[in-house]
């Protein structure tokens, strides 16, 4: 019996140093990219992707240089978080004066005027000449989730419709009503009841806009009773599947759809927002007002801060305590969001938006014929939030994820931080920050071009 006892010590500490010598050069160099990606590889859920197997050491507006120093061009922005670049010194001041005061109190428990602040200039910002009201939270798919109690307060309805290739985030009723499997919903369902799927208008699968409104007419026929429908909800400008804009007919045929049957509209601003496509909100572009918007990223230069606005007496359906959390609002990500939308009022960004889309187009059309033709089969978007679509040939568009997968790691390779899109993974999405100089957005696309002819030659090879 002492034997026994004596050799599980010597198992266990056996076990301990296997368990450490898997990366066992950690220690000894811990700012290398290959030594962190062994660290992350040991302690991170693997659920959680990265892009880029760089880690970032320091950034500045577009530019950012990773642990060993090598720099990049930022062409991502931290998933269009940075409309303002990295660092902008008006939201850097503003959060560091902010933190010299308090950094969190819960608003629920003793309120703070930054959000107060904040709130009224979203009030303002917001299409509609109707009286407004916003919630503060944290993180889009949060925003999404209490737009959709609102709206169900509001309307004393359960359904929601959402739409093909829709994202609205991560959490299980974001997922229900996001309208792409992988990998954000793939292995994890059931979701929850009452969300419907309506098509979304594509020129790839031949759906016009009055094939999706029939589709739409036709759901009611089948599963979504209108009268049990609380809200419609898209992004007006599609994310994740790809960059492509709703028609603006089709986001005004939405707005009539709503209206005569008193369903709510929510316009998905978290990507789109803050100046990325030439206006505050994409769905500006349309001339159509949403019953309520949800954003996020960009509202507060980097840091993490969402909401949602919407009609007064829409946003005061839900009893008080029915809204909230605990880090909603924080108040120096407020005076972030304060500072960044400052930032954009006093540096034109808006102009300066649909300024870099027109160029960006003209760059990308060019340098498609040029170096890759009848490759590269559509260039949309709105304003400066755009994409690049890659396929096999013209005469089938079949998708070349391929490709796009090789342009995206020679970019990588040459100094260029890029990201991928699109149902079928096969488009290059731009949310370069708007504060990049001429000279570093021509600096990427030339790095750009090179890289599409390094993954030509790589996959004709």
């Amino acid at each position: 019996m002492s034997n026994t006892v004596k050799k599980k010590p010597r198992k266990a500490a056996a076990a301990s140093k296997a368990k450490i010598a898997i990366v066992p050069d950690v220690a000894r160099d811990p700012q290398t990219n290959a030594a962190l990606i062994a660290r992350r590889e040991a302690a991170v859920a693997r659920g959680v992707a990265s892009a880029a197997p760089v880690f970032a050491s320091h950034a500045e507006n577009a530019e950012l240089w990773d642990v060993e120093g090598n720099r990049y061009i930022d062409f991502v922005g931290g998933i269009a978080v940075l409309n303002t670049g990295h660092r902008h010194p008006k939201v850097v001041a503003a959060a560091k004066a902010q933190e010299d005061h308090y950094t969190h109190t819960s608003f629920q428990v003793v309120p703070y005027e930054p959000y107060i602040a904040l709130a009224e200039k979203l009030n303002d910002l917001a299409p509609g000449d109707h009286a407004k009201k916003s919630l503060l939270v944290t993180t889009g798919a949060e925003a999404v989730e209490n737009a959709v109690k609102i709206a169900r307060a509001a309307t004393g309805r359960p359904g929601i419709i959402a739409f093909t290739g829709g994202y609205h985030g991560r959490t299980l009723l974001t997922l229900g009503m996001t309208g792409k499997i992988s990998p954000y919903k793939k292995d994890v369902g059931p979701f929850p009841s009452d969300i419907f799927r309506a098509p979304f208008p594509s020129v790839r699968d031949g759906i016009t806009v009055q094939d999706a409104l029939t589709g739409l007419q036709n759901l009611f026929l089948t599963d979504a009773q209108p009268e049990r429908i609380a809200a419609i909800i898209i992004e007006p400008v599609l994310g994740e599947a790809g960059y492509t804009p709703v028609p603006f007919e089709m986001m005004q045929a939405l707005r009539d759809i709503c209206d005569t049957h008193g369903i709510m509209l929510i316009a998905d601003e978290i990507q789109a927002g803050f100046g990325r496509t030439g206006t505050w909100f994409a769905v500006e572009h349309s001339g159509v007002v949403p019953d309520l918007i949800t954003v996020a990223k960009s509202m507060a230069g980097g840091y993490p801060l969402a909401g949602v606005i919407g009609r007064a007496e829409v946003m005061d359906a839900m009893i008080p305590g029915g809204l909230g959390g605990t880090y909603g609002g924080n108040p120096v990500a407020c005076a972030a969001a304060l500072a960044a939308i400052e930032a954009i009022e006093e540096e034109g960004l808006l102009a300066r938006s649909t300024e870099l889309g027109e160029h960006f187009r003209a760059r990308f059309a060019e340098i498609g014929a040029r170096v890759a033709p009848f490759r590269m089969w559509d260039i949309r978007g709105l304003g400066a939030m755009l994409a690049v679509e890659f396929v096999t040939d013209f005469d089938s568009a079949a998708p070349d994820a391929a490709l796009t997968k090789a342009v995206v790691a020679h970019a990588l390779k040459r100094g260029l931080i890029l990201l991928s899109c699109g149902m079928h993974g096969n488009a290059v999405r731009i949310m370069v920050p708007l504060t990049a100089s001429d000279g570093i957005i021509e600096e990427g696309l030339a790095i750009f071009e090179a890289a599409l002819v390094d993954a030509m030659a790589e996959l004709q090879a």
